[in-house]
């Protein structure tokens, strides 16, 4: 792939080039050259950025350059696992919050541009701060990665945690729909990341996400989070043995079993093609700082793939389509297949584990090359309107 020359500006100030991308609407902000000095482990490189750099996350993410739903990866070509063989490079993900352990959208969206830069593999392993995941990229007969078929991950292994568990909530983290209940049921899996699965029905929105009211779901959600990673006794909910990095819960993801896709007659063939390949469903995903997935959510999907796996509701070679709000409104775009890949025996413990199969769409939408003038007092850090305090 070809890229326009870098903006050479004058010293002293250095120009940060990115990659612009979207997967599913979600976008994907790839950091090409400007990347801070990092060394080490994936995992050490990922704890230098969050103490050292953080400001290059927010410069990044947030406004000017960005917006409160950004996200970001950076490109490691030197991990221990690249050193190893097992990988071909490695990256960290950003958001609005911090650095995250995983992240699909940006994985499918890296493949393409991975196999366009190099164009001698269709196939790479991925070194992300949750382990390897294995990503496939159809290509053209000129060996570019080909828009009009899915790009495809293997997630890491998968697995459940705790399925139609009541979570108590106290009076401090009850919200108006609630109609006085003090405990709501949900479930809780991994896929990279933890997640909290829960219904709109369940989370007090008997319209479902078809009659989404995002200001009331978004306080739900983000009162729903901290009942739970403020509970002692729930705290096992998301350990995991094999890395300490993994143990926080990453989103809540608002399900609706009943809402499907647009009409079979309408969208792309892509969408259409989609339709035949399984049950489906739609959610609503609040992550990091209550950001909100534009897309279906890669890693929850892995997460809700093993979920319904060990509920008995997906079985071994069946598909199925996981919507957002935003594919399923848009005609031109299409959900994420998620599927069974293989039997990953036991993760954490006695946890039993899939390694789920992810598909999707990715998309071009262009590139930047930023810079940061020390005398801009505004733009030297980044900062989102939301978290203003006057």
């Amino acid at each position: 792939m070809e890229f326009p020359q870098r903006l050479e500006a004058p010293s002293p100030i250095k120009p940060m080039t990115c990659i612009e991308m979207h997967t599913a609407g979600e976008p994907t902000r790839i950091i090409w050259n400007g990347i801070p000095p990092l060394t080490g482990t994936l995992l050490e490189q990922r704890a230098q950025a969050k103490a050292k750099f953080d400001e290059f996350r927010r410069v990044l993410m947030l406004e000017p350059r960005g917006h409160y739903d950004m996200y970001g990866a950076i490109l490691r070509p030197e991990t221990e696992l690249v050193t190893s063989g097992e990988a071909h490079i490695g990256v960290l993900f950003m958001h609005n919050e911090g650095f995250s352990t995983m992240c699909g959208h940006a994985t499918i969206a890296l493949g393409r541009f991975l196999v366009d830069v190099d164009e001698k593999t269709t196939t790479l392993n991925l070194h992300v701060p949750c382990g390897v995941v294995q990503v496939t990229v159809p290509t053209l007969e000129s060996a570019k990665s080909d828009a009009s078929r899915p790009v495809s991950f293997v997630s890491v292994p998968s697995f459940a945690t705790a399925i139609s568990l009541q979570v108590p909530l106290s009076e401090k983290y009850r919200w108006a729909e609630l109609q006085g209940r003090t405990f709501v049921t949900a479930d809780f899996a991994y896929g990279g990341a933890y997640y909290c699965m829960i219904s709109a029905e369940e989370l007090g929105f008997p319209g479902g996400l078809g009659e989404v009211q995002l200001q009331d779901m978004d306080h739900a959600t983000k009162l729903l989070k901290e009942a739970v990673v403020t509970n002692p006794g729930l705290q096992y909910l998301t350990r995991d043995i094999r890395t300490p990095e993994e143990g926080f819960l990453y989103g809540i993801m608002i399900t609706d079993t009943g809402l499907g896709h647009v009409s079979a007659s309408e969208g792309t063939a892509a969408a259409r093609a989609q339709l035949d390949a399984g049950s489906e469903e739609t959610g609503l995903c609040f992550f990091a700082n209550q950001q909100i997935d534009r897309s279906p959510t890669g890693s929850c999907v892995a997460a809700r793939v093993a979920l319904a796996h060990a509920k008995g509701t997906l079985p071994a070679g069946e598909k199925r389509i996981y919507n957002s709000l935003v594919t399923r409104a848009y005609r031109g775009l299409s959900g994420f297949v998620g599927s069974v890949f293989d039997d990953a025996g036991t993760s954490g413990g006695e946890k039993q584990s899939v390694r789920a199969c992810v598909e999707g769409y990715a998309y071009y939408t262009g590139y930047h090359s930023f810079v940061v003038e020390k005398e801009d007092g505004l733009g030297v850090d980044g900062f989102s309107v939301r978290d203003i305090a006057l």
